[in-house]
């Protein structure tokens, strides 16, 4: 919302796979790449905000730890990387416990299915940061509070070679993450208006794993693959020059942390937690350290007004 799996992948292909899976880049938005498997910056330093921390619901606080959810195979944002290959780590790991650390609480984060999570929240979860785009159909399901804006953006193997466009995708083969907003919004859609057309549906390979996904698209046997604009400068850079971004990028939104719908108190109390992040520069240090400030909002705000 890289790491969960490993790719499966030829022998010649196996090298940028390990790449991609630990996590041994970043890159930015534009695709630069830094050497890091984990963030330098010192989230325990930040300290903590006795407001803040008196505003957590009791239960909550009691607990000392939130169990925080997350698809960690979707690098940069959240991904198994340090020095075992199986920490989490990413921006969203860092912005959570940046978050905890003004509350006065550890973070404990809790590798997920990305659709297992916004219904466990509560029961199972105290929040997530999973690279949620916020749509309203998810605002039913759980709170939001937007901490960056990230779009849509397509890869294809390097060079096109299936020819690949959007202006005629029907029947084409297409790798996605399950759950995620660009297949349950964007191919959905697209698919509508193959049927409306009387064209074939477009062939939809549905996968747990964006790194599955990656790999799909990789070793051929898909035609193209859509995802957040960050994982695919992301995915690009890891696989050496095997895939490109194709098109531009599209439908910016809010991303945002997701918290229990019967949770609003919560929710407003990591929105302010966040808007300090902002204000005080921590925000932008994190998010740079990973690259990808470019994404960068100027204030958090809980359940915004979305187009869809």
């Amino acid at each position: 919302m890289t790491a969960k799996s490993i790719f499966s992948l030829s022998t010649g292909l196996l090298a940028a796979a390990a790449l991609a899976l630990t996590g041994c880049t970043n890159a930015s938005q534009q695709g630069a790449a830094a050497s890091a498997s984990s963030s330098s910056f010192n989230v325990s330093a930040i300290p903590k905000d006795a407001t803040l921390a008196a505003a957590v619901p009791q239960a909550l606080r009691d607990k000392g730890t939130l169990a925080m959810g997350s698809d960690t195979s979707y690098a940069p944002a959240e991904f198994l990387g340090g020095t075992d290959g199986q920490t989490p780590v990413g921006y969203d790991v860092d912005l959570a416990k940046a978050i905890g650390a003004l509350l006065g609480l550890k973070i404990d984060v809790q590798s997920a299915a990305f659709t297992s999570i916004l219904p466990s929240l509560g029961p199972k979860y105290d929040l997530s940061a999973s690279s949620f785009f916020i749509t309203n159909e998810r605002k039913q399901a759980a709170n939001f509070v937007s901490y960056l804006s990230a779009g849509t953006q397509w890869a294809v193997q390097q060079g096109n070679p299936k020819k690949f466009s959007l202006d005629d995708i029907c029947g084409r083969s297409i790798a996605v993450q399950t759950g995620s907003f660009q297949e349950t919004k964007d191919l959905a859609g697209r698919n509508d208006k193959c049927a409306a057309a009387g064209k074939p549906a477009i062939k939809i390979v549905s996968l747990k794993n964006q790194t599955d996904v990656t790999t799909r698209l990789v070793n051929g046997s898909v035609d193209a693959m859509p995802a957040g604009s960050i994982t695919i400068a992301y995915a690009v850079t890891q696989t050496k020059g095997q895939l490109e971004s194709f098109g531009d990028v599209y439908e910016a939104s809010p991303v945002g942390i997701a918290v229990a719908k019967n949770d609003l108190p919560f929710t407003d109390v990591v929105a302010k937690a966040m808007n300090k992040l902002i204000e005080n520069g921590d925000y932008k240090k994190i998010l740079d350290e990973w690259g990808v400030g470019s994404v960068a909002i100027t204030k958090a705000e809980v359940n915004p007004d979305v187009p869809k």
